[in-house]
C-alpha cells in the first residue's frame, strides 16, 4: 500500500493519507477521509464543545456546511473584483477568483438559503473570524 495525496473537502488543502493510516482505516472499517487532519480536529472539537449542534449534519435539516463552531484558520487573499485585502477560510489555489465579503455578496455568493438573511453570512467575511 502506498501513501495517497487527498484534497480536503472543507478547506481545499492537500494532505497525505499514509499507508499506515490506510491500514488502520481498513481494519476499523472506516471510509477514506474527506477532511485534512486539522479540519477533522476542528470538526471534532466543535462537536465535543457542546455549545451548539450547528454544523451537525443530523440537525437543522442538513447542517451548516462543515461545523464552524471552533476557531478556523484564515488565509490572506486579495479580492479579484475590487483588489481589497481580505481573509478567507480556505487556501486560495489561484485557479478560481476570491472575493471580499462585499464583492462575494454582489456576485450572488452564499446562495444556500432562499432568504436574503442567511445565518452563514456567505462565509467569506473580510477581516473577521467565526
Amino acid at each position: 500500500m502506498q501513501d495517497k495525496t487527498l484534497t480536503c473537502n472543507d478547506c481545499g488543502q492537500e494532505f497525505t493519507f499514509t499507508a499506515s493510516e490506510q491500514e488502520f482505516f481498513a481494519q476499523k472499517g472506516f471510509s477514506t477521509p474527506s477532511r485534512c487532519p486539522s479540519c477533522r480536529a476542528a470538526r471534532k472539537a466543535a462537536r465535543e464543545g457542546g455549545s451548539s449542534s450547528y454544523g451537525s449534519r443530523s440537525s437543522y435539516g442538513g447542517g451548516g456546511g462543515g461545523g464552524y463552531g471552533g476557531t478556523r484558520q484564515m488565509y490572506p487573499a486579495v479580492c479579484a473584483q475590487c483588489g481589497k485585502d481580505t481573509e478567507v477560510p480556505f487556501q486560495p489555489r489561484g485557479d478560481r477568483p476570491v472575493y471580499c465579503s462585499d464583492c462575494y455578496k454582489q456576485q450572488g455568493g452564499g446562495g444556500r438559503s432562499s432568504s436574503g438573511g442567511s445565518r452563514s453570512g456567505g462565509g467569506y467575511r473580510s477581516g473577521s473570524r467565526y
